[in-house]
Formats: structure tokens, C-alpha cells, sequence
């Protein structure tokens, strides 16, 4: 699974209609409303890097109100989420 960091700059007056567009788009997994110089953060969960152009480009840029886009591919993943999961594998709440 890849997954991409999108940011996203929006026109102001439709930054709802435009969040909740983008979360309707396969291999959008979040979007999420943020502070700073951009408006939106949405991760895309995807098997090639293939998909991600499919998602990004061919549908995420062309949602109306989206004004620019800047996306950065993730390596690793580092999230303590991730790594309990994956040392939990097989254990129960009693263990």
C-alpha cells in the first residue's frame, strides 16, 4: 500500500463542498480541514504509484473549488498505531 500526503489550497467559500468532494473519490482514505498556509490534508491510500496520479491529477485537482495541490509520497511509516497493531498480531487483552 502507498500512501500520499496531499495538500490542498481551496477557494474559501467552498471549502466544505470541496472536502467532503474529495472524501467521496476512491483512494481518498482522509481529508481533513487544517490551519496554516493550506486549507485541507488528504491521505491516499493506493496500491501503484500509478493510482496516485489516477486519483490526484485525474480527479482530486479537477474537483471544482480545488486552487492548488502539493502531494508528497510516504516512505515509511512510523506511526505507534502501526507498530502496536503489528506486535499485537496474535495476542489477546489478556496477554
Amino acid at each position: 500500500m502507498i500512501t500520499a500526503i496531499v495538500f490542498i489550497s481551496a477557494a474559501v467559500d467552498r471549502l466544505g463542498a470541496v472536502a467532503e468532494a474529495i472524501a467521496a473519490i476512491p483512494g481518498v482514505s482522509e481529508v481533513y480541514s487544517v490551519t496554516g498556509e493550506i486549507d485541507l490534508i488528504a491521505l491516499v491510500r493506493v496500491r501503484s504509484h500509478e493510482a496516485i496520479a489516477a486519483v490526484v491529477a485525474d480527479k482530486l485537482n479537477k474537483v471544482d473549488g480545488v486552487v492548488a495541490t502539493e502531494t508528497h509520497v510516504a516512505f515509511r511509516a512510523y506511526s505507534r498505531h502501526d507498530l502496536e497493531a503489528a506486535f499485537s498480531i496474535g495476542l489477546s487483552d489478556s496477554d
